[in-house]
């Protein structure tokens, strides 16, 4: 396996989308999940990651992700989508950025998934370091429904396959688009361009990248990841479900790095909340924007935190009620 990680590296991520299901004023990528903007749990990704760069497109009009972007991430390109035709047409609107990305990778994420990890981004390179064209994520579910199917065959990605579109055969595969996907930044506009709208929507859809692909012989890979890590947010139900991933998590990692949760599932954590080892956090806790905990702090029972920076004075053992 060729281990060169120093390829430069092109994060676009998708952010266009309205989120009509959402009945909100709020663009989608702009709810909040740990009290962080959706696409601001991307944006953190790609950083952790070491991405090279970034460029996120938005759609016309959409001033307040524009102002976030400006506010979280400053050296981020910004592209619009004037019209919605598809996530092949959106990749295209960053037509720019991916012409002066010549070499190396090119991938391609979605604002409104706030639970991919930095390691997903990671995998995907190396399937194109290792020599594919395209490679997209994918993941094992025991109800596939009415997620795309990925036609695997020695190794080889051979088609993804909407469930509508489906055999009943092809049902049965439990391998499924979890949209993530990865191309070689120098084939990744000629793909593109080749890219048709004929379907019943009349839009421009990315997956048909690995079909053109495979028509012309280049490598057409799967990269199995988590389920979790592919979520898409697209209504309220599926917004509360991302919160809870996300707090099972932070519970977690806090846990490992040393924090005691006297009763974990009572306790919240925004995307910023920084703690000790040592830490002891009661009951029916809420941790707001900006709250960091230094080592040995007892957190009291039935509290909500924000703005604030917990500190134990020299060998004392401290409870913040």
């Amino acid at each position: 396996m060729n281990d060169d990680i120093s390829w430069p590296t092109l994060a676009v991520i998708l952010a266009a989308g309205l989120g009509t299901r959402m009945r909100s004023l709020l663009p989608k990528v702009m709810h909040l999940v740990g009290n962080r903007p959706l696409l601001g749990h991307v944006l953190a990704a790609v950083e952790a990651a070491d991405i090279d760069q970034c460029a996120v497109v938005l759609g016309a009009g959409n001033r307040a992700v524009a102002d976030y972007l400006k506010q979280v991430a400053p050296s981020t390109r910004a592209f619009i989508q004037h019209e919605q035709l598809g996530t092949a047409h959106a990749l295209f609107a960053a037509r720019a950025a991916l012409q002066s990305h010549e070499q190396g990778c090119v991938l391609v994420l979605f604002g409104d998934s706030p639970l991919i990890s930095p390691q997903t981004l990671l995998q995907l390179r190396q399937a194109l370091i290792d020599g594919a064209a395209v490679a997209v994520a994918g993941f094992h579910t025991e109800s596939p429904g009415p997620y795309g199917r990925l036609l695997v065959e020695e190794g080889c990605l051979l088609a993804i396959r909407e469930a509508k579109d489906a055999s009943p055969q092809e049902l049965e595969v439990g391998f499924c688009n979890g949209g993530v996907m990865g191309l070689r930044a120098d084939t990744c506009l000629w793909l593109l361009e080749r890219i048709g709208n004929q379907n019943a929507q009349g839009e421009y859809y990315l997956t048909d990248a690995v079909a053109v692909a495979n028509s012309v012989g280049l490598q057409v890979t799967a990269v199995e990841v988590a389920e979790d890590d592919v979520l898409g947010v697209n209504d309220r139900e599926q917004l509360h479900a991302a919160e809870q991933l996300f707090q099972q998590r932070r519970r977690l990692a806090f846990m490992q790095s040393g924090v005691s949760l006297m009763a974990a599932d009572t306790v919240f954590f925004s995307a910023d909340t920084q703690l000790a080892k040592d830490v002891c956090i009661e009951p029916c806790v809420v941790f707001g924007p900006g709250v960091s905990v230094g080592s040995g702090v007892r957190v009291d029972a039935f509290r909500r935190l924000e703005n604030i920076r917990l500190e134990q004075p020299q060998n004392e053992g401290v409870c913040y009620g």
